[in-house]
């Protein structure tokens, strides 16, 4: 068995639709798509595909480290307390176990993520 992953950017497979829990919705009406590609660590490291279309919802990641690297879209974060930081294609960031603030999606985002519980 192989030890690299490959991430696919366009998985063959029917991603898992989902929608923000009414009471962590904000504004608009985002739906998102996520492709599961690989996990490990009896669940507790995750990686895949993520796709959003515009809208504002609360995120909070508990004990989870979150990286992201956005292949399409616009996003914007805005942490508790904090300046609003601006994300586009090409763009990657962290997420820290701790995070509460807002994720705002400007334009439709598709992102590739690697989560890991702390």
């Amino acid at each position: 068995m192989s030890l690299i992953k490959t991430i696919d950017q366009n998985p063959a497979f029917e991603p898992k639709l989902a929608k923000p829990a009414p009471e962590k919705l904000i504004s608009g009406d985002p739906s998102s798509k996520t492709w599961l590609l690989d996990v490990e660590r009896d669940g507790k490291i995750r990686t895949g595909i993520w796709e959003s279309t515009p809208g504002e919802s609360v995120s909070m990641k508990g004990t989870t480290f979150e990286f992201c690297y956005l292949l399409e879209g616009v996003v914007e974060l805005l942490e508790d307390g904090q300046e609003p930081k601006r994300y586009k294609a090409g763009d990657s960031f962290v997420m820290k176990p701790g995070f509460k603030g807002v994720w705002r999606t400007i334009e439709t985002v598709k992102k590739i993520y690697v989560a890991a519980d702390a």
